[in-house]
């Protein structure tokens, strides 16, 4: 069962106003993240076939190299004016447009968790979903 998304003025979205909506403690730590990484790494989200749903949900920094150009890439700004881009193949989109990444520091179940509208079921971990 998936929570309900958060209230839409608790979210970001890119500055284009579209992409995924990625809540405040999600923002802290993908800019955390992309920080340690270095500033020309770009946070790739999609989804591959598997997981206990028969989806599950990818994420990983990759090189801008990487990015093809049917790719759509996004770019957010933390309330601290740190900008960091996502990337999303095509396909990936498909599935997941409108979902909302969101943080949780909790010693049990957390980490990333995914809100994604589009699913129909989603297995208890979060990381796998049905369309």
């Amino acid at each position: 069962m998936s929570a309900l998304p958060l209230p839409r003025s608790e979210t970001h979205t890119a500055q284009d106003g579209k992409g995924i909506l990625i809540t405040e403690s999600a923002m802290k730590q993908l800019a955390r993240l992309c920080q340690e990484k270095g500033s020309n790494q770009l946070l790739r989200v999609g989804v591959r076939s598997g997981g206990c749903s028969g989806m599950s949900y990818t994420m990983d920094f990759v090189e801008p190299e990487t990015i093809c150009p049917s790719d759509e890439v996004y770019k957010y700004q933390t309330k601290d004016g740190i900008t960091f881009k996502v990337a999303c193949d095509p396909k990936s989109l498909l599935y997941i447009y409108g979902m909302q990444l969101d943080f949780s520091n909790e010693l049990i179940g957390g980490g990333f968790n995914f809100t994604n509208p589009n699913a129909t079921q989603t297995c208890g971990c979060g990381s796998s979903f049905a369309v």
